[in-house]
């Protein structure tokens, strides 16, 4: 059995149950349109910094922020467009924004679907009229996020997109990856490392930046928790970004359309056509080992 539950508080928060597995998701569409938690069965799978959750003035630490319209930062947080410079903070805007719920099902699973359009504010930065729909859909051990991009301006639009989730780890040094990239770079120092699974926990942070991997599939084995979570992307998505810093229970596995700055240097950036709409996807499943 399938539901979609609206919870009575003060801002709206969705939960999504599948009952037969005891899987459920949590959404606000008003904080960014962000998943907080999702479970399978009585594990938590996501960490979420609730302090900093509840204190509007700060980032959101936790759960999965949505990247849009640019993944990571630009250079003095600048980009051109033709002859004019705007500005985007990291990230993009849609992490901050409220989102509308537009639908939602209990036919075959459990989703929601939340939609941001453009309107003044974001024009002053983002010069597009857009309409981007995020639909999570949960059975099983499944989370599954549909997306779609629409452009409603008179010219081609480009972006980049992406998710940003924050993984519970209580014991970072029993995980291993599998990523379809032999090599990073970091971002601190802009050097490029090799990679074969494994990253080395005592460092202060970890923000490793994996650029044309070559599959849409990439793997965390968490040994400790007995837990292998895999993500699978649709084809647009070309790099995976791993970050973490020390003393906190979380890592990240980040699935962008591009690498950062991709506004102002091309590398994969993303264009759709006036009037088209392009759709992606990006799958988490969790397997108990």
């Amino acid at each position: 059995m399938f539901t979609v539950t609206k919870q009575p508080q003060t801002e709206p928060i969705y939960v999504l149950n599948d009952t037969e597995s005891q899987s459920s998701l949590t959404v606000f569409p008003d904080r960014g349109g962000i998943a907080t938690s999702w479970r399978v069965g009585d594990r938590e799978l996501l960490y979420l910094d609730t302090d900093r959750f509840t204190d509007p003035s700060l980032s959101v630490r936790g759960g999965v922020p949505i990247l849009f319209p640019i993944c990571g930062n630009l250079p003095d947080n600048t980009y051109k467009i033709g002859d004019r410079q705007y500005a985007l903070k990291q990230h993009g805007f849609a992490r901050e924004m409220p989102w509308t719920v537009s639908d939602k099902s209990t036919t075959t699973d459990a989703s929601l679907t939340i939609l941001l359009e453009s309107n003044e504010a974001t024009r002053q930065v983002y010069p597009f009229d857009f309409a981007v729909t995020f639909t999570y859909r949960i059975q099983g051990s499944k989370l599954v996020i549909d997306q779609t991009y629409t452009n409603k301006s008179d010219t081609p639009m480009p972006f980049s997109t992406g998710l940003h989730p924050y993984f519970l780890a209580p014991d970072k040094d029993r995980l291993t990856f599998e990523i379809a990239a032999d090599s990073y770079q970091e971002k601190q120092t802009g050097e490029v490392h090799p990679f074969a699974g494994e990253f080395d926990f005592s460092q202060a942070e970890i923000d490793a930046a994996f650029t044309n991997v070559t599959a849409n599939t990439a793997t965390a084995t968490d040994a400790g928790q007995k837990l292998t979570l895999s993500m699978t992307t649709s084809a647009d998505y070309h790099t995976v970004v791993f970050w973490t810093v020390k003393g906190k229970d979380f890592y990240c596995l980040e699935p962008w359309t591009a690498p950062r700055n991709s506004l102002n240097t091309g590398v994969d950036l993303l264009h759709v056509s006036p009037g088209q709409t392009l759709t992606s996807n990006v799958t988490f499943a969790a397997n108990f080992i």
